[in-house]
């Protein structure tokens, strides 16, 4: 059954700003779907490593893929401790201070063992959602090609089980303190992430639509 709250721990537990924090399973996932860009963060032979991958949830994992070329994500799925973390940016915070600037944003942390996926079929549901988050349809649909063996071979998955994790997300106007009465504008710049029409690859055959799943993508929010 899947829990409805997170559990926080000692290392997810918010310092700053706890009423910004969200205690609901729902608010991680809500995160998590909403974007198609994390960042995969380890350390690899005692030096930080940080890499922007795409990625997909299935439940209580998250999956993120690349080739088996790639030695800091396969060296990730040999039980190295990794950081995972999303974060949109919904508006830049303009306060009469330049102490009180801020921004609205809602963000996700997750903390646990990444995973190297070996199983045929696990694999295929890693690749399956990431493909999914990117462009619902995509895969489901029929829009593309699914994989080969020969590129299922060249492809790494990796899980990293929702286990530990912190959500913070900030929807306010600017916060400062009364004595900042000085007459300069304050208030917010929305900042949207937007999906443009669709551009034809130069050698597509002529007569091919543009897919339903595709369009449906172009007029969705990121």
């Amino acid at each position: 059954m899947t829990r409805k709250e997170l559990s926080p721990t000692e290392r997810t537990r918010l310092g700053r700003h706890r009423e910004r924090g969200k205690d609901e399973r729902a608010d991680l996932y809500a995160v998590l779907d909403a974007g198609v860009v994390c960042h995969l963060g380890m350390v690899r032979d005692g030096s930080p490593l940080v890499l922007p991958t795409c990625y997909g949830r299935d439940g209580d994992t998250l999956y993120v893929h690349g080739s088996v070329a790639a030695r800091n994500l396969v060296a990730a799925g040999t039980g190295l401790e990794v950081c995972v973390t999303i974060t949109h940016l919904d508006g830049l915070v303009l306060a009469r201070s330049v102490f009180d600037h801020s921004m609205n944003y809602r963000s996700a942390v997750i903390l646990g063992t990444a995973r190297q996926v070996t199983d045929p079929d696990e694999v295929l549901t890693g690749l399956r959602v990431i493909t999914e988050q990117v462009v619902p349809g995509r895969w489901e649909d029929g829009g593309a090609r699914l994989p080969t063996r020969k590129e299922l071979a060249a492809t790494t998955v990796l899980a990293v089980a929702l286990d530990e994790a912190s959500v913070k997300v900030r929807d306010a106007p600017p916060g400062e303190d009364e004595e900042n009465d000085v007459e300069h504008w304050a208030g917010v710049l929305p900042v949207r992430t937007v999906i443009g029409e669709p551009v034809p690859a130069p050698d597509l055959a002529p007569g091919i639509p543009v897919p339903a799943h595709v369009q449906k993508r172009a007029s969705a929010p990121l």
